[in-house]
């Protein structure tokens, strides 16, 4: 089918271009009919679920307090032990489930030898959490050097 024109001179001629008003209106009508049976296509099966109340189990975390002072004394839970009695401590503690958490606080002055072998103990006795107990304090910026005088921040110049 040729479209003519209002030109005169050139009505011989067939319009070449695509009409894209009725491909738009078959498009939208096919979204309208998905978007409509859409909902209607997911299938549902109803059953009669069982009900049944409880509680969730609340577990307290086993925590273990392990304290190395100043002279390299070891404590267990604020008990005295020394450190062969450590790995069969350790490894009592890692047999169980779940395992307590090994919270360490050792003094400012604990050699890191002692630190590091009672590390290595618990790895070796399996246990998988250990953890360190800190004090809170000043950020470290704020400390000052060992041997260094403490001076006060410079007060700003302002020029008048």
């Amino acid at each position: 089918m040729a479209f003519g024109s209002f030109d005169n001179k050139s009505s011989s001629n067939a319009v070449s271009e695509i009409n894209m008003v009725p491909l738009i209106d078959v498009m939208l009508v096919l979204l309208v009919i998905f978007i409509i049976t859409a909902p209607l296509l997911s299938h549902s099966i109803k059953i009669n679920v069982p009900q049944a109340s409880s509680e969730p189990v609340q577990q307290d975390p086993k925590v273990i307090d392990f304290a190395v002072d100043a002279d390299g004394q070891l404590f267990w839970n604020e008990q005295p032990v020394s450190m062969e009695q450590i790995p069969a401590l350790m490894a009592a503690e890692a047999a169980l489930d779940p395992q307590p958490e090994i919270r360490l606080r050792a003094d400012l002055d604990t050699r890191y030898e002692v630190l590091a072998q009672v590390m290595s103990m618990a790895r070796q006795s399996g246990l998988k959490r250990l953890g360190f107990v800190t004090r809170p304090g000043a950020t470290p910026a704020a400390v000052p050097a060992e041997g260094a005088a403490a001076t006060p921040p410079a007060a700003p110049v302002s020029a008048q």
